[in-house]
């Protein structure tokens, strides 16, 4: 099939906190090309990365070095599956590790650097978490602004720094930090009149000023991998613009450690762009739930298990033009 049932159509990927138990496995069983990227991960790793992604336990895909490698590479199976069926993006977008699978889509990396990338960018995470250890949580019902006072408030009170990491949706919004000022914000945002605080299953406080302390280590990794000019759109989280250069994907790439994810501001720009379809490809359902709030006249699908690319390659060929 063509790209024809829908006028635009976004791939958009998921970070860590999608992992799930058994991810890729049955594309694996389904098709060669999704053994052979496996294989060749596993290679290129030099440990089975597959047997986690097929068989880790919860505790496993806690792993922050393990699970975003694993994510990225479940993403990347389902972009080569849904390419075979004949269907492709228009506009690419990656929620914070998914932002490698985005740049590999749009012709900026090579897979193979894009994954040794991630597997650097999970073990420098998870050892600044074992240097000051944080969390992160999600809170819903709030505006963001007002989610960003509260971080503020439960700075200044000295339970530590907290501030926001994602803004997921109009009434979405993630922050981090230390483990004391994310549950002072978590009972500050509770108190205010959130609909629900959830900590969340991740390796280490993501997209704080935290993360800044190895940001210069990771930009020397960034420096020695070829960036390509995007082949087509792709959108940064640190600005939710368009990336228009390899230089420009880089310096992104290293801003993004300590910079939060606007999410909301990608998901306006790329309905703007008249986008009428997007598609998440990855584990979990994260993105196409905030899609679906996000654009609620889009079709929002979910690629990340065989079923799934099966009714995701019907729907997209069905649609009415």
């Amino acid at each position: 099939m063509e790209n024809n049932a829908f006028e635009r159509i976004a791939f958009s990927y998921p970070g860590q906190g999608s992992q799930v138990t058994g991810m890729g496995k049955d594309a694996v069983q389904d098709s060669p090309l999704a053994r052979r990227l496996y294989q060749d991960a596993d290679e290129v790793l030099g440990f089975p990365l597959s047997r986690v992604c097929f068989e880790g336990d919860e505790e496993q895909l806690r792993d922050t070095a393990v699970t975003q490698p694993a994510v990225f590479l479940t993403s990347l199976v389902f972009t080569r599956l849904l390419a075979e069926r004949g269907v492709r993006p228009d506009v690419v977008a990656g929620h914070s590790l998914g932002e490698y699978a985005a740049l590999v889509t749009a012709g900026v990396l090579d897979w193979t650097d894009a994954l040794r990338l991630v597997r650097v960018r999970g073990a420098l995470m998870a050892a600044v978490n074992r240097r000051r250890p944080g969390s992160m949580a999600g809170v819903l019902g709030l505006p963001a602004e007002r989610v960003e006072e509260l971080c503020a408030q439960a700075t200044r009170q000295g339970s530590g720094t907290v501030q926001v990491a994602n803004y997921n949706s109009a009434t979405q919004t993630v922050v981090s930090g230390d483990t004391e000022a994310v549950e002072a914000l978590a009972r500050s945002a509770r108190q205010a009149g959130a609909q629900h605080v959830a900590r969340l299953s991740v390796g280490a406080p993501f997209h704080s000023v935290f993360m800044a302390d190895v940001e210069q280590e990771f930009a020397e990794h960034l420096g020695a991998v070829p960036f390509a000019a995007p082949r087509l759109p792709v959108v940064a989280n640190t600005t939710a613009g368009y990336l228009e250069s390899g230089t420009a994907a880089r310096e992104a790439l290293r801003r993004q450690l300590a910079s939060p994810v606007r999410w909301t501001q990608t998901m306006e720009l790329l309905v703007a762009a008249g986008v009428t379809a997007f598609v998440e490809v990855g584990p979990g359902r994260v993105l196409s739930n905030l899609s679906r709030a996000s654009a609620p006249g889009a079709a929002a699908l979910a690629v990340g298990t065989v079923r799934q690319l099966d009714k995701a390659v019907e729907r997209l060929a069905c649609a009415p033009v």
